[in-house]
């Protein structure tokens, strides 16, 4: 019998529990927090290997985060054992993103060139900062940074896992 093995994508983490009748403050891990007022199902728990679908009876997205109420919890006491918890989606379940968006997940790990074709190392990691996000790539010996703006950002292609880049002085320099 073959085994279906589902991905899961978190896309928020339960930081407190809010109010006395069992509801959830959410920090959303989407640069679209707005998904979570159609939700009506997500995976819970502290990681994906150990999520359980569970049923969100109700959503509100505000300043403060997102406020959930999740299926079977009654009060404060038990929303307080949630903190820390992660609520994912399938893979199926993730939201189409506007041509030239991408998820952080398939930013990680693409190679990145520059503008004459050089390996400069791996896409490590993408920071959220106030102004543009920023990759950070690694390529063994030594990080650095490069704004992830049009500007430096030539060409993203998630097929051919390759990133090509404009350099300027001092940008090898590292972060």
């Amino acid at each position: 019998m073959k085994q279906t093995v589902v991905e899961f994508l978190a896309i928020g983490r339960i930081v407190k529990a809010h109010g006395t009748r069992g509801d959830v403050v959410v920090r959303p891990l989407t640069d679209m927090p707005d998904r979570f007022r159609k939700l009506r199902a997500a995976y819970l728990g502290v990681s994906a290997e150990t999520a359980r679908r569970v049923q969100i009876d109700r959503a509100a997205v505000e300043v403060r985060g997102v406020r959930l109420h999740i299926a079977g919890v009654p009060d404060r006491t038990e929303a307080a054992r949630l903190t820390g918890h992660y609520l994912f989606v399938d893979r199926a379940q993730r939201i189409r993103l506007p041509k030239g968006r991408h998820f952080v997940h398939e930013i990680i790990g693409l190679t990145v060139v520059d503008q004459n074709g050089a390996v400069l190392g791996t896409v490590r990691d993408v920071m959220k900062m106030p102004a543009q996000d920023v990759y950070v790539i690694t390529d063994g010996a030594r990080e650095f940074m490069i704004p992830a703006v049009k500007e430096f950002i030539l060409e993203l292609d998630t097929t051919s896992r390759q990133v090509r880049v404009k350099l300027i002085e001092g940008m090898l320099e590292g972060g």
